[in-house]
């Protein structure tokens, strides 16, 4: 079953920077819109960002607009998602993962092709 693989993670401090990549090394998403979400221990997981496939078409969940940005390098098959101004709720595992319904949901079930998510950690 094709996989996105998700780097990028790491340990920040509040106010800092990261920026994550999502990589479909098969290609097996090609054209399809790209979301982000993380989740927390006990709680479900949440939708963070989404892109489509030219990248004219972007959503965010408000929590983090105006501090994420994603975006996207077709050619390398990767999609990214910078986050600033981290905050220690921003803490999470973070997951990239492929839209079938094409309309940029925010609900999780029409994602296809889940990693195994990278970490996030965002010390006070």
């Amino acid at each position: 079953q094709a996989q996105l693989v998700e780097s990028g993670g790491g340990l920040v401090q509040a106010g800092g920077s990261l920026r994550l990549s999502c990589l479909d090394s098969g290609r097996t998403f090609y054209r399809w819109p790209i979301g982000w979400f993380r989740q927390v221990p006990g709680k479900e997981r949440e939708f963070v960002a989404a892109i489509s496939w030219s990248g004219r078409n972007i959503v965010y969940a408000d929590s983090v607009k105006g501090r994420f940005t994603i975006s996207r390098d077709n050619a390398k098959n990767t999609v990214y998602l910078q986050m600033n101004s981290l905050k220690p709720e921003d803490a999470a595992v973070y997951y990239c993962a492929a839209d079938g319904s094409g309309d940029l949901s925010r609900e999780q079930r029409p994602y296809r092709g889940w990693g195994q998510g990278t970490q996030v950690t965002v010390s006070s």
